[in-house]
């Protein structure tokens, strides 16, 4: 096995840009919707803003300067190159820390966040700083075979850290993550000192609380999963049934891939009807170019393929902090977590944020695991 971790880093192809742009110049445009909100998907006129900016106003050589500045690496774990940040607190103490994104998002939900997780105010809250991109996502390598579900990127993570001199370290992830990183603390209880989700690890297919059980908050969350649950999901079934079929038009056009993951962003956070009222498009466009750069919108759907079958159903013991954000589009009630999740240490039910609250609130996101944290270092 090859165990060698290697400093990695991007200077994307200027050709590779130059034909993004190109691209960009002669997309055709479907008609333009019948309404004028977002409820058949991501409106014509503001795709095409985006889409105009994104060619001429877009900037990647800045992202790709902050990748590069925050160090980034790869290793070949069980066959893949697994691509990393890894940032070392330059304080004494410091908790090892692995940050997990989910779909559709990257490491750039984490990327702002590195140097005041690392370097915080107070010494004692200080963390080296980990954060992988999925395989089959960004700059990780894609998977040759099937297998990769959950499960077995868990493993790849206490293997990853393991690799990097840490034998004891927290974990956080949301989305995909968020069941990555409980797994990881279901497999290591000896290794990870605490989990942090902000979506609790349930059996979701349960029968939810009676709502007489449930305080205006949870009520609220109960809400916007039920609307999640009847007009979200389409991207859901697509990605967990045929996933190569959606990658050939993801692969081909960057307006696929942008609305693919823009939409997103529109439902899924605390925009008040607009994505960038919670995220600013150079950031937004730095997520979506992630998968545009590295070709992997296929590669990324196949996750949903390859996970849901087989969901890990552990309980989790290790100390746990949920903080749980008002647009989450998963929202479990506390009651219904504690079936799982055993060993809560916080919770916090926060007033602003969303299913990206690392972009979005980063501040609030930042101070919530030092919060959990300091309970269990």
């Amino acid at each position: 096995m090859n165990n060698q971790v290697k400093q990695f880093e991007l200077d994307v192809a200027q050709d590779q840009l130059d034909d993004l742009r190109a691209r960009l110049e002669r997309v055709r445009w479907p008609g333009e919707q019948p309404v004028e909100d977002w409820s058949q998907g991501i409106p014509l006129s503001y795709i095409q803003d985006l889409a105009a900016y994104w060619a001429d106003g877009y900037d990647w050589r800045r992202c790709e300067r902050k990748l590069n500045a925050a160090q980034q690496f790869r290793t070949e774990i069980d066959g893949v190159d697994i691509h990393f940040l890894h940032a070392r607190s330059p304080h004494e103490g410091a908790l090892p820390l692995i940050l997990t994104h989910g779909w559709p998002g990257s490491v750039r939900e984490f990327l702002d966040l590195v140097e005041p997780l690392t370097d915080p105010p107070d010494p004692a809250d200080a963390f080296h700083v980990v954060v992988p991109s999925l395989p089959g996502f960004g700059f990780s390598g894609r998977p040759s075979s099937t297998g990769w579900g959950v499960k077995r990127i868990a493993d790849t993570w206490a293997e990853l850290m393991t690799r990097l001199g840490y034998p004891r370290f927290g974990a956080h992830g949301g989305d995909w993550g968020s069941v990555v990183s409980a797994r990881l603390a279901a497999i290591a209880p000896d290794r990870v000192v605490g989990v942090h989700l902000p979506i609790p690890y349930v059996d979701l297919a349960a029968e939810p609380d009676p709502p007489e059980s449930m305080n205006d908050f949870e009520k609220q969350g109960a809400a916007i999963s039920a609307d999640y649950g009847t007009s979200g999901t389409g991207y859901f079934v697509e990605q967990m049934t045929k996933p190569q079929t959606l990658g050939y038009g993801l692969a081909d056009s960057p307006v696929g891939q942008l609305a693919w993951i823009v939409e997103k962003f529109h439902g899924w956070t605390d925009c008040v009807g607009h994505p960038e009222n919670a995220v600013d498009r150079d950031a937004l466009l730095d997520n979506v170019m992630l998968y545009w750069l590295s070709n992997t919108g296929a590669s990324a759907a196949r996750i949903y393929w390859e996970s849901l079958a087989d969901l890990p159903r552990d309980q989790i013991t290790v100390p746990t902090g949920c903080s749980i954000f008002p647009k989450e589009m998963i929202r479990v009630p506390r009651a219904r977590a504690e079936t799982r999740l055993v060993n809560i240490r916080y919770w916090n039910e926060l007033p602003a944020g969303g299913h990206f609250a690392s972009l979005e609130q980063p501040k609030i996101f930042v101070e919530e695991l030092r919060k959990f944290f300091r309970l269990v270092r």
